[in-house]
């Protein structure tokens, strides 16, 4: 038995094949049909709309080759190609909760090709699951599905700040009577290079280099906390994060240094932000792409006051710190998924 359970059932789950309880239809090819008003979906999600369906109705589609192993839930008229396998004629079991059972399942242990992952029907119809009664079915789909409703509003709701920021970026950020070149009042120091084996997996302070994310870990540091960094070399050159503890700046890492005292960081690391993609197209080179630091000195930045730079900074730190809670919520709602997945079923 499964170790959280509904009070109100009991009795024994039976233990089925996957082609006991459903059948496994093929996805084809849509290139024939005409254009319409059905999505068409691979294993890497909506491709197109056409005008003709293999599907009508609830469904559960896995993928045949590629992405095996993210199995998603479709209500309502579907095609899909020849590497995304759909889901019918269910008996005894409910295709809501298939879904989460097929959660469950590490599909990569099926897979059947050493190169692209592949599965076949006859495997997935040959593995065993474990099927309560439909009631006792429907009451753990419909409670997974709650958290799966309230995950996708938090996703919804940060995408709405992300836009607001947006629109505040170009609202608060925009022209000004005065420019400076960042060079002028700031130094711009590129970091030292750590060899890769004296990196570690975990430690006390982490190490940038031209990255999104840290490359490593090391036991010291090189940079303070609350300093400006940007990606120097490689495919994310130009990347720029704020660091609110210290850590080690490497070779493919540029640091601002000793800002002048009326520039007010948070208000330049915002604008340096929210011009990311002007500052990544300073970038050259084919091979390991980087920007150089004389023209990443002459970047122009619109100064106004002190005080409204503080005014600005203060109101997109609010939205930014609003992000970050909705994304913590997030993180707690798919703990929480992750705990009822392995102890709702056996």
């Amino acid at each position: 038995m499964p170790n959280l359970r509904f009070p109100q059932f009991e009795g024994e789950w039976k233990l089925s094949k996957i082609s006991n309880i459903l059948t496994i239809g093929n996805g084809r090819d849509y290139k024939h049909l005409k254009s319409g008003e059905i999505p068409v979906f691979g294993t890497g999600g909506y491709m197109t709309s056409v005008n003709e369906y293999l599907i009508d109705g609830e469904t559960v589609c896995i993928g045949r080759k590629g992405t095996i192993n993210k199995p998603f839930y479709y209500s309502g008229k579907l095609w899909t190609v020849d590497t995304l396998f759909y889901t019918y004629l269910y008996k005894k079991a409910l295709p809501k909760f298939v879904f989460y059972v097929f959660q469950n399942i590490d599909w990569m242990r099926y897979n059947e090709a050493s190169g692209v992952p592949s599965l076949s029907k006859k495997t997935i119809e040959q593995i065993e699951v474990y099927i309560p009664t439909q009631p006792e079915q429907s009451k753990i789909a419909s409670l997974l599905s709650l958290l799966d409703e309230r995950i996708a509003t938090q996703n919804k709701i940060i995408e709405q700040y992300k836009s607001l920021i947006k629109g505040i970026y170009t609202y608060l950020l925009g022209e000004s009577d005065k420019y400076r070149k960042l060079g002028e009042f700031c130094q711009i120091k590129k970091g030292e290079q750590i060899n890769r084996t004296e990196l570690l997996d975990d430690d006390k302070y982490y190490v940038m280099n031209g990255g999104i994310t840290p490359s490593g870990f090391y036991h010291s540091y090189n940079t303070k906390a609350n300093t400006i960094s940007i990606s120097e070399g490689g495919n994310s050159c130009g990347y720029v994060q704020y660091n609110e503890v210290p850590f080690w700046s490497g070779g493919h890492c540029y640091t601002l240094d000793d800002i002048d005292k009326d520039i007010d960081d948070r208000y330049l690391f915002h604008y340096l932000k929210a011009n990311e993609p002007q500052i990544m197209a300073l970038r050259i080179g084919s091979g390991l792409p980087n920007i150089q630091k004389k023209d990443l000195s002459h970047f122009c930045i619109p100064m106004p006051s002190l005080l409204n730079q503080k005014e600005i900074s203060d109101t997109l730190d609010k939205i930014i710190l609003k992000i970050e809670l909705e994304k913590s919520a997030i993180l707690v709602y798919q703990k929480q998924k992750i705990y009822l997945l392995q102890n709702l079923f056996i």
